[in-house]
């Protein structure tokens, strides 16, 4: 078998690619979704993002794996902090990057990171490594694993495992909402009801749509909400409003959007991908803010609809702990670096020893936070 090195999705078919899909991939490994990235300037080399995808051919030519990747300049858009790690690096006169990346641009979810036949990880694994030094790039970090890739991956030389938390709400077979809120204790429900009568009495009304059921005007409202949230912190969005085009073009079935309107008004909204079972909730914003709105449009509409789509899990995004008292529930996430330096490789491996211990009693801890009733 023979592994090629793909700097544009526009080298593989989205047939080709797509097939290469497990039963486990969701929106974000999908052709469509990679190639908007690409085609529309938010994931390319200008910005830091250096296609660097590994496919596996057989003697046929026909594609058996795939591992997306790329070759990055920086450390943003990650959601795995590594900026200590490169300021180390910058003190003792390593270099840091360029660096190889496996994931989701901009995603911080949980999900297959080898596209394909999984026998051929190892040894995609492998040449990879080897390549590393060659190619000039420091190290390679693979984020949000799967627990089966994890387990792979701790069986191969110098792979650092890194944990974290996010908090994802499961649907425990909830009729509505309310079925939803009786799960609580009795205090915990009176507040959330409260947050949530508050806001409609501001005569606020939702209104969900697929990626095909909105209008040009609408996609440059839902745009302007996104950008906005960078914009108040002096920030620069990191996705272009042609990304937004492309993926309603490309794949509209799976796109989930709430529309926030007062008295008919748009004032917010929360874009969403929806796959096999479960609702990813990705970007929100608001021109007008009002007390509760970002609870209400990010997390209570996406219960909604989750429950209404018969859907086991909603992942609300990578932070906030002040999802824990609205029902999500924290999980751990694995993410795993092979670092070239030794000296580097040997300080981040002792810097990870006494960081998980910490992250795994947060998260027990956190679990005491959560509004459930007991028994």
């Amino acid at each position: 078998m023979t592994v090629h090195i793909l700097h544009s999705l526009q080298q593989i078919s989205a047939r080709e690619w797509d097939g290469l899909l497990p039963a486990t991939a969701q929106p974000f490994q999908q052709h469509a979704f990679l190639s908007s990235l690409e085609d529309s300037g938010s994931a390319v080399l200008g910005c830091g993002w250096q296609s660097s995808h590994r496919l596996w051919r057989d003697e046929r030519g026909n594609a058996q794996a795939v591992l997306p990747a790329w070759v990055k300049s920086h450390s943003r858009g990650e959601y795995v902090f590594d900026w200590a790690w490169a300021d180390a690096c910058q003190r003792a006169g390593i270099a840091y990057y360029p660096k190889l990346l496996s994931g989701v641009p901009f995603t911080p979810v949980v999900g297959p990171r080898l596209l394909g036949q999984p026998s051929a990880l190892s040894s995609l694994l492998e040449q990879g490594v080897a390549e590393l030094a060659e190619q000039g790039i420091s190290s390679w970090h693979i984020n949000f694993t799967l627990p089966e890739e994890g387990a792979l991956l701790a069986q191969q030389q110098g792979w650092l495992q890194r944990l974290g938390c996010q908090f994802h709400w499961h649907n425990h077979g909830y009729r509505d909402f309310q079925d939803f809120l009786d799960s609580f204790t009795s205090r915990k429900r009176k507040q959330l009801r409260k947050e949530r009568e508050q806001l409609a009495g501001q005569g606020l009304e939702f209104d969900w749509r697929s990626g095909s059921q909105l209008s040009e005007a609408e996609w440059d409202f839902v745009y302007a909400c996104y950008a906005n949230t960078y914009w108040v912190r002096g920030q620069q969005p990191y996705l272009t409003r042609l990304f937004f085009s492309l993926l309603a073009e490309r794949m509209p079935q799976s796109i989930r959007v709430v529309l926030a309107r007062q008295h008919g008004r748009p004032v917010a909204m929360a874009f969403s991908l929806q796959g096999a079972d479960c609702l990813y909730g990705r970007y929100w914003g608001c021109l007008i803010d009002f007390n509760f709105l970002h609870f209400e449009t990010c997390l209570y509409q996406g219960i909604d609809q989750a429950i209404a789509q018969g859907l086991a899990r909603f992942d609300a995004g990578a932070q906030g702990e002040h999802k824990l008292i609205r029902g999500f529930e924290p999980q751990l996430t694995e993410s795993w670096h092979y670092l070239c330096h030794p000296g580097l490789r040997t300080a981040v491996a002792d810097f990870l020893q006494q960081e998980r211990p910490a992250l795994q009693a947060y998260a027990e801890q956190a679990r005491q936070a959560l509004p459930y009733r007991q028994g």
